[in-house]
Parts: structure tokens; sequence; C-alpha cells
């Protein structure tokens, strides 16, 4: 039987394994979206000094098949006077990006759906994808509050996309790769080696993380940045005229999008699926570091959540272009400088 599995998962059968991977993310998938709904929820109770759901199961365990069956047993219209094409499209187009990046994230030393050279170029161009998405949600819906809401989201995420990618080009001149693989092989031993404490390539990396955190909160339209769904202005923002499993697609792309938001960051920054120590490393504990990581930081942008107001829109968008991006450039700048130094030493002395 094993060497039926092993000759299947071979090199002769890539699609086998590229289907067993696909399968096994869809589930990933699917089982983040109902859990950390439910986390979130007793976050939120606990921060709220209050319990959170605890009827369905035990302690509310099951709550997530109770809204599930319910997102099913409701009816999905369509609302007259919208573009039936594109309005069936959006939540599709906003759950498929989150589906393709996970599979060149390495969850593992071998734990990867498919080893991409250039993965880290690849999140970032079907990452942008899902900001069409929801501008087209709001457009077809015909809805004066969804259009209000796309537009906001439009303007945020060209604001945030550009002090993301100018920390992201400073990481890439730190390693020299756009292989996910290739930047967790580079962070490997004791904790330190981490390219957040590699302050001796920045001396400013860990501002370069925060500021990473930050537009990662606006990409992924969190709270504080949370103006494709405000509540309390824009009545369900760009998703006002989904009810059913077609709101349920949004929700779930939502909490996929944090997953990948929150693995980029750990590939990045935190070493991967590498051990903080030399001790208790290697292809058994690298999956398990890698998801303590991935939830320490998905718990943070819960704790984010639940903790700050939202801003101001305006005061949204002068954060990025005022504050943001002068300091992402300095950083990237800062970084080549650093690069540079033992050269210019060389030379000098």
């Amino acid at each position: 039987m094993s060497a039926i599995v092993q000759n299947l998962l071979g090199p002769g059968w890539p699609w086998v394994r590229l289907l067993l991977y696909l399968a096994g993310i869809g589930a990933f998938v699917g089982a983040n979206a109902a859990y950390l709904v439910l986390a979130e929820r007793k976050i939120a109770g606990r921060i709220q000094r209050r319990p959170g759901p605890n009827e369905a199961g035990f302690g509310g365990w099951m709550q997530p098949f109770a809204d599930v069956g319910k997102l099913f047993a409701k009816q999905m219209m369509i609302p007259p006077g919208t573009d039936r094409l594109l309005y069936c499209l959006a939540p599709l187009m906003v759950m498929a990006p989150p589906l393709i990046c996970l599979t060149v994230i390495p969850y593992g030393e071998n734990l990867v759906a498919r080893n991409v050279d250039v993965g880290l170029l690849l999140v970032f161009s079907f990452g942008s994808i899902n900001v069409m998405a929801l501008m087209l949600a709001g457009w077809a819906s015909r809805n004066k509050f969804a259009i209000i809401s796309s537009a906001r989201v439009v303007s945020q995420n060209v604001a945030y996309e550009i002090p993301m990618l100018l920390v992201v080009i400073t990481l890439l001149m730190a390693t020299g790769t756009l292989n996910l693989n290739e930047i967790v092989g580079q962070q490997g031993g004791w904790f330190w080696n981490w390219n957040f404490f590699r302050v001796w390539v920045n001396p400013l990396m860990p501002v370069t993380f925060v500021i990473f955190f930050i537009c990662m909160l606006a990409e992924t339209n969190r709270a504080p940045f949370d103006m494709a769904e405000a509540e309390s202005e824009l009545v369900a923002g760009a998703f006002t005229e989904y009810g059913g499993m077609g709101f349920g697609v949004f929700f779930m792309a939502e909490y996929a999008n944090i997953v990948v938001g929150c693995s980029i960051a750990t590939v990045l920054f935190f070493g991967g699926w590498q051990s903080p120590f030399v001790v208790l490393s290697g292809p058994v504990f690298g999956p398990l570091w890698f998801m303590v990581k991935l939830y320490a930081l998905v718990f943070t942008v819960m704790w984010v959540r639940w903790t700050f107001p939202r801003t101001q829109f305006y005061n949204l968008l002068n954060l990025s272009w005022k504050i943001l991006i002068p300091i992402s450039l300095f950083t990237l700048l800062l970084t080549g400088a650093m690069m540079k130094l033992p050269l210019l030493l060389h030379h000098l002395f």
C-alpha cells in the first residue's frame, strides 16, 4: 500500500499530488473560516466581558455548523436591476485568490503544493484581485451604499499596497530571492536569524514588520480599517445586497485572506516552519511551529479588531500617504545603504 501511495505522489504523477493538496487546502480554508469565526466571537466576548456563543454544543463548539446550516437554508435572491453575471461572479472572484495563494506557501520543509520560484510575486499578484472582486460586488449590486463602500475599498487598497510592496522589496534586497521556501531556509538556526531580528541588515527591521502588519489589516479589510463593511455607516458595505451563501462566501474569503496574510508574515519575518531553537526542529516539528506562529498572528489580528475603534476614512488615507509610505521608503534606502556599507569600507580601508 505504501509503495502505491509513493508511486501516486511521486514525480510521475504530479497531478495526483496537486489534487490531494488542493483538497487539503479547501478543507483547511473551510475549517479556518468556521472556527476562526467562533474563536473571534469568543475573544470578543472575553474582551467585552460577556460569554459569547455558548448554546450550540458544549461551550458553543457546534456554533459554526449552526451558522452554516442557517446560511444554506436561506434563499439567495438576486435583486432586480443588478448585473446578474457580475453579481454572481464577484463571490467566486473574492474566494479564488486566497485558495491560489495557499498553494505556494510552505507550511513545512516539504509541505507545499507547488514550490514556485516566484511564489512571493504570485501571492501579491493574485492578492490584488480581491479589491477588484469587492468593487464588482458593489457595482453590480446597484446599491448606493455598496457603491460608496466599493469606492472606499479601491482607495484604501491603492494606498496600502504601496507601503506593503516597499516593505517586501526591502526584504527581497536582504534575501535575494522570490522563492518562499528559500526565504524560510535562510532563517534557520536560532530565532535571532529570523528577518524580524536581523537588525544588522536593517536596524529598523521590526518597524518594517509593523508596517507590513498594518498594511495587511488594511488589505484584508479588518478593523480599524474595515471600510468595505462599515456596519455603522454603510449598512453592510459592498455586501449589502448579498444573502445566504453569497454572503457566506465573502465571509469565508475574509478569514481565508487573514490566514494568507498571516502566513506570508510568518514566512517573511518569523522563519516560517523553522524552530526558534536548534532543538525541536525537523520535518515533524516544522508544520507545528508554523501553525503556532500563524495563529499567534491571527489572534493579534482579532485582538486589534476588538481593541481599537474604526478610524475615519481620511485619517486612514493620511496614515498611509503621509506616514507609512515615507517610513517604508526610508527603510528601503537604509537597507540598500547597509548592504553596500561593507563594500564601501573595504574600498576605503
